[in-house]
């Protein structure tokens, strides 16, 4: 029998180096903040890409179709279809409250550190168990 109580709170693993699996995450961030959820998104390993610094490192990332897309070519097309695009998303985000948290052991594990991560995000850093200790009893941890 289906609960009619909802999750209290919304922790992502953001593992995947996929632009397309990115951008949902941040969908699914924004759209849970957006009716009143406490959310954690947790960038780890090739999804620290998505967050560097430079003229929108993301639009260079691949995406899961492996046909040669990129980033910027389906985000192009976001638009052109009024779908939310990456940026619009990565600013509604944090204004929606959702906290950021960048694995330290990701970001290492990949080359990049801290600094090479855009500054018009406030980070936490953090780990694993710090992630974990941030999740609720009574929420639900997505892995994507």
């Amino acid at each position: 029998m289906p609960s009619d109580k909802s999750p209290d709170k919304l922790s992502i693993v953001v593992f995947a180096g996929d632009f397309d699996k990115v951008h949902y995450a941040l969908v699914l961030a924004s759209g849970a903040a957006a009716v009143g959820k406490s959310v954690t998104l947790f960038f780890t390993m090739d999804a620290c890409h998505a967050l560097k610094n430079g003229d929108h490192a993301w639009r260079s990332m691949p995406t899961s179709r492996r046909d040669g897309e990129t980033g910027g070519h389906m985000d192009d097309g976001f638009a052109a279809k009024g779908v939310a695009t990456f940026e619009e998303l990565l600013t509604a985000c944090p204004e929606l409250g959702v906290r950021f948290m960048v694995c330290e052991m990701g970001l290492k594990a990949i080359g990049l550190d801290r600094s090479d991560l855009r500054s018009d995000i406030d980070f936490e850093d953090g780990g694993v168990v710090t992630f974990v200790n941030d999740a609720s009893a009574d929420g639900t941890m997505l892995f994507i």
